[in-house]
Formats: structure tokens, C-alpha cells, sequence
């Protein structure tokens, strides 16, 4: 028994495999050519009206929320730089005007302590030139004492050396005068 159902599943296969040689594929088998072109008209109308209805409108509306929300985006970006190049010709001005400012403080800082400066330059000088007058005046004295004194010296001097030399003896008063011409006749 075992061998008997073996048999036929065999001989049922060699007879299947003898139709099948002889037969054709279904879908290239002419016979069935009309009710597949009829399935595809169908199955062609019915996703062209699925894609048409359903599919594509939602494509283009996303396509246009797209567009729209770019164009939104690159209109916001337009606007941002246009801001920031605002506030950029905004912040060089105020640069520009701390700049001024800051040359005029300068400016008036420097004049003020040129002023200043030639205040405390006039009156050091002022200070100076009083006390350099002072000193003259000190120092003119002191010569003239000096000179005096040096006279006196001269005259008591060549009063003994006329003595010593000459054997006569004059007078201081004498010798004074003496020395007097001699000055007088020096400085000329």
C-alpha cells in the first residue's frame, strides 16, 4: 500500500507536467486578453479618481503649506536682516557720536589743562622772577658792600705802601680819592 499512493502522485505529476508544457501562461493566453483590459480600465479609473480626490489634493495643499511657510520663513529672514542692518548702521552712528564726544572732552580736558598749566607756568615764573629780583637785589648789595670795603682795603693799602715805598704819609681820605680816580678812569 505504501507504494501505491507514490504511483499515483507520480503518474499525476508526469501528467501535469505534460499539460503544463503544452499549456500557456494565463496572462500572455489571448483568451483572457479582454477581461484583463477590462480590469485595467477599471483599476485604472478607480486609483486615477482615489488619486485625483484624495491622494493629490492633500500632495499639493502640503506642497503649498510648504511653499507658503518657506516663503514665510525667508520673508522673516529678510526682515531679521534688515533689522540687523538697522541696528548695525544704528550701533555705527552711536560709535561715531561716542567718538565725537570723546574728541571733544579730549579736546576741552586738554584746553583746560593748558590753561591750567600756563596758570601754574606764570606763576612759578612770576615767583621766580621775583625771587631771582630778589637775589640781584641781594647780590648787588652784597657786591656793593664788598666794593665798598674793597675800597677801604685799597685806600688804607696804598696809603702804606706810599709810605713804605715813598717815605711820605698821606692821608686815607688821600689815598681814597686816589683809588676813586683809579676806578673812575677804569670803567670809562
Amino acid at each position: 500500500m505504501t507504494h501505491a499512493p507514490h504511483s499515483d502522485v507520480a503518474q499525476h505529476a508526469a501528467e501535469a507536467a505534460h499539460g503544463a508544457a503544452e499549456a500557456v501562461f494565463p496572462p500572455f493566453d489571448p483568451t483572457y486578453f479582454a477581461s484583463q483590459l477590462f480590469w485595467l480600465a477599471i483599476f485604472f479609473v478607480i486609483l486615477y479618481v482615489a488619486l485625483d480626490r484624495f491622494i493629490l489634493p492633500k500632495i499639493k495643499t502640503t506642497i503649498e503649506d510648504r511653499r507658503d511657510r518657506i516663503a514665510d520663513d525667508l520673508d522673516a529672514a529678510a526682515q531679521a536682516k534688515a533689522d540687523a542692518e538697522a541696528a548695525g548702521e544704528a550701533y555705527e552712528k552711536a560709535l561715531a557720536e561716542a567718538r565725537a564726544k570723546a574728541h571733544v572732552i579730549a579736546a576741552d580736558t586738554r584746553k583746560a589743562l593748558d590753561a591750567e598749566i600756563a596758570k601754574e607756568t606764570a606763576e612759578v615764573e612770576a615767583e621766580l622772577a621775583s625771587k631771582q629780583d630778589a637775589s640781584e637785589a641781594a647780590i648787588r648789595k652784597a657786591k656793593d658792600k664788598a666794593f665798598a670795603e674793597v675800597r677801604g682795603i685799597a685806600a688804607t693799602a696804598t696809603a702804606a705802601a706810599v709810605e713804605a715805598l715813598a717815605g711820605v704819609e698821606i692821608t686815607e681820605a688821600d689815598a681814597g680819592k686816589t683809588v676813586d680816580g683809579l676806578i673812575k678812569a677804569k670803567e670809562a
